[in-house]
C-alpha cells in the first residue's frame, strides 16, 4: 500500500506542469505592483523558443532572457505599451500571441470566421438542393434516358422484388 500511495505522489508531482516553475525567484521583482506588470506582460509575449506559450509559462533561456528584459523596462520606468513597442521593434510582431489588427493581419484575424460562414453557407445550400429533389427523383445514368425495353425490364425487376 505503501508503495502505491509513494507511486501515486511521484506521479502527481511529475504531472504538474513545467511552465508553473518558469519564472524563477530571482527574477520577482520587489515591488508587488511592479511584478504584476511583468507578470501580465509576459502572458502577452510569445516565446521564440516555444512558440505556442507565453514566455510566462516557458522555461527556455531565451524565455527567460525577455522576463528579464521585461522587468528591466518596467524598472526603467517605461509603460505597458512601451515595453511593447520595444519588444515589437526588437523582434517583429510574431513575439505578440496576439496579433495587432492591423491590414497585415487581417487575415489572421478574419480568415477564419470568413471560412467558417463560408462552410456554413456551403452546407445550408446543400440541404436546400437535397430537401428540393423528392425522393422520386432518380439520378439518370451516364448515357442518359432509358429506352423503353430498358424501362420495361426495370419495371419487371422492380415489381419481382417486392
Amino acid at each position: 500500500m505503501r508503495v502505491a500511495c509513494s507511486i501515486l505522489i511521484a506521479l502527481t508531482l511529475l504531472s504538474v506542469p513545467h511552465y508553473a516553475l518558469a519564472v524563477q525567484p530571482d527574477e520577482i521583482l520587489p515591488d508587488p505592483a511592479l511584478e504584476g506588470r511583468a507578470r501580465t506582460l509576459s502572458k502577452e509575449l510569445r516565446c521564440m523558443v516555444c512558440q505556442n506559450q507565453s514566455i510566462d509559462d516557458s522555461d527556455a533561456p531565451l524565455a527567460r532572457d525577455l522576463r528579464l528584459l521585461v522587468r528591466e523596462r518596467l524598472k526603467e520606468g517605461d509603460s505597458d505599451s512601451q515595453v511593447i513597442d520595444f519588444l515589437v521593434a526588437r523582434y517583429g510582431e510574431f513575439v505578440l500571441l496576439k496579433p495587432r489588427l492591423a491590414l497585415h493581419t487581417m487575415l489572421l484575424w478574419f480568415g477564419p470566421p470568413a471560412l467558417l460562414c463560408s462552410g456554413a453557407l456551403a452546407l445550408v445550400l446543400i440541404v436546400r438542393r437535397r430537401s428540393k429533389r423528392g425522393p422520386d427523383d432518380q439520378v439518370k445514368p451516364e448515357g442518359g434516358n432509358l429506352s423503353s425495353a430498358e424501362q420495361a425490364r426495370l419495371a419487371e425487376l422492380l415489381k419481382s422484388e417486392s
